[in-house]
């Protein structure tokens, strides 16, 4: 596993297309990921954005994973994602299915981009991981905060509570009897990517029910 300094610009112009050939043809070893510690250029933008004095896991204790995914063109893009140190095996393996299932993604960018505001993040349809910041209306970390979960394909997944849909944009998507290009239905093959890891999914929630969450802690 590789582990070194990437720039925060490196980290930036991830989101340009992969030259691993023509859509629709993916295959298994095309897949590519590798782990960073979280040092330099990128600290330093991290550090007071979405980390920060306080938070419930030391920034040492977290990682960058750059990793290939399909966008929803059907080109392989690369993409990336901050993670606790624990968690970085079971990431790769998920998003290595997803890749293998050509899952489109519409961007997988550190949400640090969107000023660790999670509604601009959201509102952008951006994948994303640690945040830390409290679950929505509390003062109890979420499992964001700590680097232990996932939000994928925000606007296709929407948070619902109620008539509450949050992004706007998901409004359409909260009939999940639609089965729309990046959406996550209970069973699928996304589902079932982090299911094989351990991850529970915040579609199987009651009320509030957040179809774009994953975590290794089902919370």
């Amino acid at each position: 596993m590789r582990r070194s300094i990437l720039s925060f610009a490196a980290l930036l112009a991830i989101a340009a297309p992969a030259s691993a050939g023509a859509p629709g043809r993916a295959l298994p070893e095309r897949f590519h990921s590798e782990v960073f510690r979280i040092k330099g250029e990128v600290r330093e933008r991290v550090r007071g954005s979405s980390w920060r004095r306080g938070c419930p896991v030391d920034l040492g204790n977290l990682r960058v994973v750059r990793l290939r995914h399909f966008n929803f063109n059907g080109r392989e893009v690369r993409g990336a994602l901050i993670v606790h140190e624990d968690e970085t095996r079971e990431i790769r393996d998920a998003m290595r299915a997803l890749f293998r299932a050509e899952f489109p993604i519409r961007r997988m960018e550190l949400i640090d981009r969107y000023g660790a505001d999670d509604h601009r993040s959201m509102n952008a349809d951006n994948t994303s991981a640690f945040n830390c910041r409290f679950v929505a209306g509390t003062s109890r970390w979420s499992e964001h905060a700590y680097g232990r979960a996932i939000d994928v394909n925000p606007i296709e997944n929407p948070y619902v509570s109620g008539s509450h849909v949050s992004p706007p944009a998901g409004r359409p998507y909260a009939d999940r009897s639609r089965n729309a290009k990046g959406m996550i239905h209970r069973g699928d093959r996304a589902y079932r990517a982090f299911k094989r890891v351990g991850w529970e999914w915040g579609g199987n929630w009651p009320n509030p029910t957040d179809y774009q969450h994953f975590s290794s802690t089902g919370r």
